[in-house]
């Protein structure tokens, strides 16, 4: 079964000679619970696909699907909830509350819910992550990889089925690199989530279920291995 379906999806900024086309009728499927990452250059389209998809844009043409649900069909007050409810976010520059603790941080979308955290559940995630010991910790007291698991638990803390990264490892070294993706690999793995993720580190790619490649706006389905 697809949780995602992307269906001939375009953007263009601009108009008349300034025009840019940022995505040309883009089409793909994404099983649930497939690793998925994507690659190309600077300005080839990559974070303007990752914002189709987490309904953070609109595109000018073209349709995406979440679990069967057409997102651009959905009132804006009803996008806002299925978003925050369905897909998980994770950004390079982490985005977290410095005010809040890592325990705070990682429940923040469940109260902007008006929700009750699962107590049990983020006991788990805290030990998945290796976050028991620093959970009172505020994000300045963190290392880079630590605050990278805080926004991972943060994301997954919903139970969404798609979790969307845009280079999540961007300001982390090699070894937290490799922890922090093994982690969330064995995170989705357990809880059945899709993850794309947007990614400039070969190791990771070659790591993935399958790659697709963005260039000037044209997706490749690469499959399993990259040429």
């Amino acid at each position: 079964m697809n949780l995602l379906e992307v269906r001939s999806v375009s953007k263009t900024y601009g108009s008349g000679e300034a025009a840019v086309e940022a995505l040309k009728n883009v089409s793909f499927t994404v099983p649930k619970g497939e690793f998925v990452a994507v690659v190309g250059e600077s300005g080839s389209g990559k974070s303007t696909l990752l914002n189709m998809i987490g309904a953070l844009d609109t595109p000018t043409s073209g349709k995406v699907f979440i679990d069967g649900k057409d997102t651009f069909a959905m009132k804006e007050k009803n996008l806002t909830i299925f978003r925050r409810r369905n897909i998980g976010f994770i950004f390079q520059s982490f985005n977290l509350i410095p005010e809040l603790t890592a325990e705070q941080n990682i429940i923040f979308p469940v109260l902007l819910d008006y929700q009750k955290p699962d107590k049990r559940y983020l006991e788990e995630l805290l030990t998945v992550l290796g976050l028991k010991d620093r959970r009172n910790y505020l994000p300045g007291q963190l290392s880079g990889g630590q605050q990278q698991r805080v926004a991972i638990g943060r994301a997954l803390i919903t139970r969404p089925a798609l979790i969307l990264a845009d280079e999540p490892t961007g300001n982390l070294d090699t070894q937290n690199s490799s922890e922090v993706i093994s982690l969330l690999k064995e995170a989705s793995k357990k809880y059945e989530q899709t993850i794309i993720m947007i990614t400039h580190n070969r190791a990771i790619s070659a790591s993935a279920d399958r790659v697709l490649r963005v260039s000037d706006g044209v997706l490749t389905d690469f499959g399993r291995c990259m040429e």
